[in-house]
């Protein structure tokens, strides 16, 4: 790839490399080459190696790299999101490598994804409904006649129907926020069970995938069924037939969003604020695609 012909005034603003590449090594996996030096994950000091599965993502994780004009921007995890995410999956699958109980011992990084993904669950987005419609307090309609509540109802059936029907089978998902209650209502015990089973049994990479989209959404379910559309490993993307839209970065943005969506229609967008945060979670979903997908299965991005 070509460097950047920027040229930063200070010596301290120098990106340090020249060229980026994408190289494999010995077990295939892929490697970022800063000229001809591997990327290191800055957690671990060791090369950031990408499944050999996942090209696109090295391709990416470079292309990344070599839009960067400094040094000093590399550590900026807002410039380098791919990266961020793929360290983390790295050394997520390293300390799975040599403790694969750490989750059920509760220690370890894979069990504080977990534990803090639980507590996402109770306050899921697209599970807090505006208020029902009363005769003493009616609800706003906007001009195709439907409420906030409506649009949001219509927006997680589907979602919730390939969630309890899919991937966690038999589960019952209560709406956390309903009937004008100030406090979220927690979800069954055993519907938690299910999904933190569920997500104990994910790889590295499809763990991290799900962590990065939940806390980009503030919403578990979305997170979960933006995973499952893509993940090489579940190979879910086709269930549904070769008819059926995909449920990509457009669609998960969108049912995290339906409330600002109402409001902004009604009121219009603060520049500078609304439509950076849009541009930014699409980027976060699409990192996770590009996280979770591969070329073991149809669900390449």
């Amino acid at each position: 790839m070509r460097a950047s012909h920027m040229k930063p005034g200070t010596a301290i603003k120098k990106r340090f490399w020249k060229d980026v590449s994408v190289q494999t090594n010995d077990e295939k996996n892929h490697l970022v080459n800063l000229d001809t030096r591997a990327l290191r994950n800055p957690t671990t000091k060791k090369p950031l190696t990408i499944p050999p599965t996942k090209p696109y993502l090295a391709t990416a994780l470079a292309l990344e790299w070599d839009l960067l004009v400094s040094a000093q921007q590399a550590t900026r995890s807002h410039l380098i999101p791919l990266t961020s995410i793929s360290a983390r999956a790295h050394v997520l699958e390293l300390e799975d490598g040599k403790n694969q109980h750490a989750a059920s011992s509760g220690t370890g990084i894979r069990y504080d994804i977990i534990n803090t993904l639980l507590r996402y669950l109770d306050t899921d987005t697209l599970l807090c409904w505006a208020p029902a419609s009363t005769p003493t307090n009616p609800s706003d309609k906007d001009v195709g006649g439907e409420s906030l509540r409506d649009l949001q109802v219509r927006t997680a059936k589907p979602i919730l129907s390939y969630l309890t029907q899919t991937v966690w089978s038999g589960v019952e998902l209560k709406p956390t926020l309903d009937n004008g209650s100030i406090l979220p209502t927690s979800q069954p015990a055993a519907t938690r069970a299910v999904i933190k089973g569920w997500m104990a049994s994910l790889p590295a990479w499809e763990l991290v995938g799900l962590e990065r989209a939940a806390l980009a959404g503030k919403s578990l379910c979305v997170a979960a069924r933006l995973v499952c559309e893509w993940s090489e490993y579940l190979n879910l993307g086709g269930i549904q037939g070769e008819a059926a839209e995909r449920f990509g970065i457009e669609e998960a943005a969108k049912a995290c969003s339906q409330e600002l969506i109402w409001q902004t229609g009604r009121w219009g967008e603060v520049e500078d604020s609304h439509d950076v945060d849009k541009e930014d979670l699409r980027r976060q979903f699409g990192s996770v695609i590009l996280v979770v997908s591969g070329t073991g299965n149809s669900t390449q991005p």
